[in-house]
């Protein structure tokens, strides 16, 4: 696990501009722990307290239906963070989990240590700034296919923007992403496939 954060150190430090003592202190901040598939590190209804680092594996945060369906919202693989800022910006209960959906290892900070942390940087306040609002893009256009896009073509552009993550993981977390069932997305691909030999 020292290889591990020394690693992950190394990565922090080329990608931020953090200075060295600011530096310091978000890696004293930072605990990594592995962990198994099925780990849920927030629940609905929990307040969010910590933000993730995936360092290995893949995370996801999913909601669950009235019917006991769950619906994927979003994937988080390597060098990627994840929280509920709903939750912690409002200290409202999380709506969302987060979940290991992979063999993990997760970096996790508390959000108010990073919060002062920020506050000393105007630099790293505007990084974070510019990744809340790539976030809520995403949210946004995610909102939108789910409005005005079918399962397929959902399904279409997960396969253009995120080739890896179709090859990578079981059909029932793709399927769960598109809000179909893995049935349907057999079918999908089988139709796919089908257009893709006529042609």
């Amino acid at each position: 696990m020292k290889q591990i954060q020394q690693d992950y150190r190394d990565l922090i430090s080329r990608r931020f501009p953090f200075d060295d003592e600011n530096f310091e202190k978000l890696m004293l901040a930072i605990s990594f722990r592995e962990i198994a598939p099925g780990t849920i590190l927030l629940s609905e209804g929990e307040v969010a307290t910590k933000l993730f680092f995936v360092v290995r594996g893949c995370l996801r945060t999913y909601f669950i239906k009235e019917d006991g369906k769950d619906i994927t919202a979003q994937f988080f693989v390597e060098d990627q963070i994840v929280a509920s800022f709903e939750s912690a910006t409002t200290g409202t209960p999380s709506r969302a989990y987060i979940e290991a959906i992979e063999d993990s290892i997760v970096g996790s900070i508390p959000l108010k240590a990073l919060e002062l942390i920020l506050n000393k940087s105007t630099v790293m306040r505007e990084e974070f700034s510019r990744f809340l609002m790539k976030r809520l893009v995403y949210y946004m256009e995610r909102c939108s296919s789910y409005i005005l896009d079918n399962p397929e073509k959902r399904y279409l552009n997960l396969l253009k923007d995120s080739p890896e993550l179709v090859a990578r993981l079981p059909k029932q977390y793709i399927a769960s992403y598109l809000g179909i069932t893995p049935v349907s997305l057999s079918r999908i691909r089988s139709r796919l496939k089908k257009k893709a030999d006529r042609n």
